[in-house]
């Protein structure tokens, strides 16, 4: 199989159109579509199906993109290893972590790691849902929660802890919370609609107060955590958030402090391709003492 074709292809079927993918490539749409046209000719079968609308994968057309992925992936992660000192880590490396952590307790400590590598550059990608580490959509990932993918190398990081937080302003308003019962009159914010929201139990509040009716108290669903620390800084209700979040800040206090939220463990993961790069491994220690020194 030629590989300038095999590229090529590579491009088209990520790109979705022979266009998109000629840009990419800096060449003309002809000659993408003729490299094709050609490869298909050399096979003896149909890589798209052709219309109007773009471009669809046949089915040997998808068994092939699946392999040009993998064999793309690893070109490039050793392309990575090949070309980064052990002594002097450089490159660059594309972390992938919920939209919370990311934004409210990762980002603030990448200056501080930057000084220590600056031969490192980073790409944050902060998503509540789960990137494919093996297939490269980033190269290490904090996921809260086990890891489920039986391929990648985790490493814990640590326990968050979650408790209910207001805003002074709110209590202020709407009064203290001096018993779980209290919640049946009190504004909830709550997640859910996420894909974290099995996992922090957004109704556990509502199991705390002992009354069902607690749930017409909710005045805010929200599918990220961010947003609920924004709502419940503006006063608009009380709301169960990890500590981390709300640490970083002072102005929130702890409602009902006996009581706590859900918990969940942190863990630092990469794929198994990864485990001899330099940058993973700095990046990974970094995280390590920066959680040893911070109480979640």
């Amino acid at each position: 199989m030629d590989w300038d074709k095999l590229r090529i292809f590579h491009a088209v079927a990520e790109a979705g159109s022979f266009t998109a993918a000629g840009k990419d490539l800096h060449l003309s749409q002809s000659a993408v579509s003729r490299q094709i046209a050609a490869l298909e000719q050399d096979l003896s079968v149909a890589l798209f199906h052709r219309h109007s609308r773009g471009l669809i994968l046949t089915e040997p057309g998808e068994r092939l993109r699946e392999t040009a992925r993998e064999v793309f992936a690893k070109l490039a992660m050793t392309e990575a290893q090949l070309s980064e000192s052990r002594d002097r880590p450089s490159g660059h490396l594309t972390v992938t972590t919920t939209l919370a952590f990311g934004s409210i307790w990762l980002t603030p400590r990448l200056k501080e790691f930057n000084r220590l590598y600056p031969d490192i550059s980073l790409t944050l990608l902060t998503s509540d849902a789960t990137l494919d580490l093996a297939m490269r959509e980033a190269d290490v990932g904090i996921r809260m929660g086990v890891p489920t993918e039986p391929d990648l190398v985790r490493r814990h990081l640590m326990t968050i802890h979650s408790h209910i937080y207001a805003a002074p302003s709110y209590i202020a308003e709407h009064g203290k919370l001096e018993r779980p019962a209290d919640l049946a009159r009190h504004r909830l914010i709550v997640y859910g609609l996420g894909p974290l929201a099995s996992l922090s139990n957004p109704d556990w509040m509502i199991e705390l107060s002992g009354d069902p009716e607690t749930r017409k108290r909710i005045v805010l669903v929200s599918n990220n955590v961010y947003s609920m620390l924004q709502a419940v800084e503006s006063g608009l209700g009380i709301a169960s958030l990890p500590d981390y979040a709300v640490a970083e800040q002072t102005s929130l206090v702890r409602v009902l402090p006996e009581h706590n939220g859900p918990s969940f463990e942190c863990y630092f993961v990469y794929a198994e391709e990864m485990r001899h790069s330099a940058r993973v491994t700095v990046f990974r220690d970094y995280l390590q003492k920066q959680v040893a020194n911070y109480r979640f």
